[in-house]
């Protein structure tokens, strides 16, 4: 460039400067840009959209994270995405700076932030209103003072990750509700304090729970539904509180489309068959390792589930000849089917089963997680 283009560059004010570096696409044309103007740095952590820190496990590295996120937070005014996964023993004061620079921020993760309590929850509220995505999975020392003061700022809230959060109760979980009208995601994986009633009046809005090792009661699970929105529901090894299946209540989920029920050893026939009926879009079940399923449960499947494209029955100690055969006269739409270490299986009902239903995949892996990503509904769009 020559001289009196950089002397123009010079002249320009910041809010000018940022709006130039932010429409130069290439590389190339943004060094030039930083070989000219004397505000560079400056401009470069203006124009700031993102900080990420990666995880460490080193405690040097952690307390140099401390100290310096203040100040990139004050230089960086404009960020909509802050990570800061990993940093176990971050304090709440290193976010103080977010009272005054968080008001941009749309998506932040405490993920593993052991550190943070209910007054870095308190920061957010205040200077993160529009906040639509938070994780704090692991943040063992949340609890639901600290989700209330969350929901009092950040309405805008859509994806929320409680992940082994184990400090909260229904009441945490109801304030959120209260205030969060746009909730759409929530994970409360491990939360095991949760009887699922904290879910009662939640919005439709709400089409994604993963409730993985969870003791919801069955009073619960019927909250954890009366939205009407969920179109994917994750309850791999839920414990009951009663020793009694009280899953039927899954079939009021008119919506749902993905359900992961494995591991749920205290499943029964009628719950399989009430879930069958009263969700009649499920396209991927997960029934793996549930062994109280049996033919009644099996024929309910390939009769009413004519929507099912992918079934897991792994490890199911009841299914027989006669309940593959269900599967295969039933279950149109049938593309993928788990299936192995099922015992009461023999060759010839496998065989049968393949000559009936060629198209039908027989896989004998083992999936843990079924249907979309949902940490894909933690990234911004």
């Amino acid at each position: 460039m020559d001289d009196n283009v950089e002397n123009y560059i010079n002249f320009l004010s910041d809010d000018c400067l940022i709006c130039i570096f932010n429409k130069l696409e290439s590389e190339s044309d943004r060094n030039a840009f930083g070989l000219t103007c004397k505000n560079w740095f400056k401009v470069r952590n203006i124009a700031r959209k993102s900080i990420i820190f990666h995880c460490s496990f080193n405690p040097k590295v952690y307390k140099e994270h401390a100290n310096c996120l203040s100040k990139l937070l004050a230089r960086s005014p404009y960020l909509n995405l802050v990570s800061l996964a990993g940093l176990t023993e971050l304090p709440d004061a290193a976010l103080n700076q977010l009272r005054i620079s968080g008001a941009s921020l749309q998506s932040l993760s405490f993920y593993c932030c052991s550190g943070i309590t209910d007054d870095g929850l308190e920061v957010v509220s205040i200077g993160c209103p529009n906040l639509v995505s938070l994780e704090l999975y692991r943040c063992f020392n949340i609890t639901d003072h600290g989700l209330e003061n969350l929901c009092k700022g950040c309405h805008a809230l859509k994806s929320l990750n409680l992940g082994y959060c184990v400090a909260i109760s229904d009441q945490g979980i109801a304030a959120i509700f209260r205030n969060c009208p746009n909730i759409s995601t929530i994970i409360i994986a491990y939360c095991r304090g949760l009887s699922g009633v904290g879910f009662r009046g939640c919005p439709g809005t709400l089409s994604h729970l993963e409730a993985e090792s969870c003791m919801l009661s069955p009073d619960g699970l019927l909250d954890v539904v009366s939205g009407g929105g969920l179109e994917y529901l994750n309850l791999y090894n839920l414990k009951s509180p009663t020793g009694l299946d009280g899953l039927d209540r899954v079939g009021y989920a008119r919506s749902l489309r993905f359900l992961n029920l494995r591991m749920c050893r205290y499943l029964t026939d009628d719950s399989v068959t009430a879930i069958a009926s009263g969700c009649p879009l499920i396209e991927e079940w997960s029934l793996a390792v549930c062994h109280g399923v049996r033919l009644p449960g099996w024929s309910a499947i390939g009769l009413l589930c004519n929507k099912l494209r992918i079934l897991h029955v792994n490890r199911c100690r009841n299914i027989c000849d006669q309940g593959l055969q269900a599967l295969g006269d039933g279950c149109v739409c049938l593309q993928v089917l788990h299936i192995h270490g099922c015992g009461k299986i023999t060759n010839n009902g496998l065989a049968s089963f393949s000559i009936a239903r060629p198209n039908v995949k027989q896989r004998v892996d083992e999936v843990m997680c079924i249907g979309p990503s949902i940490e894909d509904l933690f990234r911004l769009q």
